[in-house]
């Protein structure tokens, strides 16, 4: 099967933000305690944090990360979690019917998320709190000092402010799983009333509004539209959240969600636009996809709750494939060549709780098949994404009309004269020889690297006894010819090629 790949050094679909590379850490099963937290494991440090999960963490290449939910967030009091430890109040979390210790708040986050060197990106509770809560909670975290909740920081030992920038106002309220479910007008003036007082605390934040759970929600549309209606003025991001699935067993079926996926973020961004229209506003409302992965072989209500209010019991610990990966890989070109919108995006979650890391308690930690697209992409996604042009064979599937077999995207760098090509090969039996023009990237090109993720297999996994089954490998089908680089794709694979122009060529 032959394709090409064209791009142009003047069309530009915008300067990538690296938010995109975002996960997430819920208090839901083994993500926190068990996960990032264990006091007591041979690796954690003198704080409790895990020294193999942290390492993993840092190899995912992981930028920001969402916290501490999740549903888990519309019943949390932020005040349980700060203090001494021994004097934080044990409760009932009703998002996941556990028993919460507190032992792990705002303060360890931070602490953990620092020794990572990530960007903290945290929520309000709008189910059972409100604006009054969110404000309190934000002068805790960011004001420097001289009021109450600050001095409160200071005395329960920080002394300088978090300087927390992101912000999420409440999580996944049209759902009615949710604590405390809203509709979209008591969501949208909610919403309207804590990004104020919230941004009179700090005017240096950014903010999300709520959108719809998934694209399937009945009230998918009204609701963007409604909310925006009311907080269009005073929010910078509206989140998307999306979890794909294999429920027909049939990876040809599987690929369309990508397709799916895309359709997605074009449909909310033209919601925003609307609103914006009507307005007369010439405000962009950004995308925060801060909610996505594949999620559905434990997606049954005995793997989200334990009889008993367990702590930390084992919650959606999915076990991913070869498949899987391929569907992160092809999720995060759809958000990468939706730059332009998409601007920050958390894999849903980070460890054991349907995560790229898995862990056992006392144990090992172990990469699952989907950490290997996510810390490809991340460590060679940088600079501006062009706007490229595929041709390609395609085929028809019930998921999506026309898929095609090349999927893929562009990434310049022009700091350091590298160009990324990332591409998925659909085509579950053909191998695929791609010509990729490079158009004014420079002549005098050379290969820096060529890695492919493939696996004869596609429910293929990775184990804490077999941990490399689906690891990436050198592609060494490659050749480079002035712009032109001809790369052959395995059947069902994922490839990263980087190439890099000479100073002359890139002139």
């Amino acid at each position: 099967m032959n394709a090409k790949l064209i791009v142009d050094r003047d069309f530009v679909v915008s300067e990538l933000d690296r938010r995109i590379f975002g996960t997430f850490v819920e208090h839901m099963g083994r993500c926190v305690y068990g996960g990032i937290y264990e006091p007591g494991h041979a690796t954690a440090d003198e704080d409790g944090f895990r020294g193999d999960v942290l390492e993993l963490t840092r190899e995912l290449g992981t930028t920001i990360i969402r916290y501490p939910g999740g549903n888990f967030l519309s019943g949390y009091n932020w005040e349980d979690g700060v203090g001494p430890a021994d004097k934080r109040p044990v409760r009932r979390d009703l998002a996941w019917f556990s028993t919460e210790t507190n032992q792990f708040g705002t303060n360890e986050f931070m602490k953990w998320s620092k020794k990572a060197n990530i960007e903290p990106m945290f929520g309000v509770n709008l189910g059972t709190k409100g604006a009054d809560e969110a404000r309190q909670f934000l002068e805790y975290c960011n004001h420097e000092g001289g009021s109450a909740l600050s001095d409160l920081r200071k005395e329960h030992g920080y002394e300088k402010p978090h300087d927390i920038k992101f912000w999420c106002l409440g999580n996944e309220m049209d759902g009615p799983w949710q604590i405390c479910h809203k509709t979209a007008e008591e969501y949208g003036r909610v919403a309207l009333e804590t990004a104020k007082v919230m941004r009179w605390v700090d005017p240096t934040i950014q903010l999300a509004a709520c959108g719809s759970s998934h694209r399937n929600m009945p009230t998918y549309g009204s609701w963007e539209y409604q909310v925006l209606d009311h907080c269009y003025d005073e929010v910078d991001f509206i989140s998307l959240h999306t979890y794909f699935n294999n429920h027909a067993d049939s990876a040809a079926e599987y690929f369309g969600v990508i397709e799916l996926l895309d359709a997605f973020i074009k449909e909310v961004a033209a919601i925003c636009d609307a609103v914006g229209a009507k307005r007369r506003s010439h405000k962009k409302i950004m995308l925060s996809l801060d909610e996505w992965n594949v999620w559905y072989k434990t997606h049954k209500i005995e793997n989200m709750r334990v009889p008993g209010w367990p702590e930390a019991p084992p919650l959606i610990e999915e076990v991913y494939n070869t498949e899987d990966a391929l569907i992160v890989g092809g999720a995060l070109i759809a958000m990468l060549n939706n730059a332009d919108r998409v601007k920050v995006a958390c894999l849903a979650q980070l460890v054991n709780v349907i995560g790229p890391i898995m862990t056992e308690t006392g144990g090992d930690a172990w990469r699952q098949t989907i950490f290997h697209p996510f810390a490809l992409a991340s460590k060679h996604g940088h600079g501006r994404v062009l706007r490229s042009v595929a041709e390609s064979d395609s085929y028809s599937a019930k998921t999506f009309p026309e898929i095609p077999y090349l999927y893929a995207t562009v990434i310049d760098n022009p700091a350091d004269g590298t160009t990324t090509v990332i591409a998925l090969n659909r085509s579950l039996t053909d191998s695929m020889e791609v010509e990729v023009e490079l158009r004014g990237l420079g002549a005098d090109r050379e290969l820096v690297h060529a890695t492919e993720l493939h696996h004869s297999n596609l429910k293929a996994v990775n184990t804490k006894e077999a941990p490399n089954t689906v690891a990436p490998k050198a592609n060494k089908d490659v050749t480079i010819n002035g712009e032109r680089m001809t790369v052959r794709l395995k059947p069902a694979s994922f490839n990263v090629i980087t190439t890099k122009a000479t100073p002359a060529g890139n002139a």
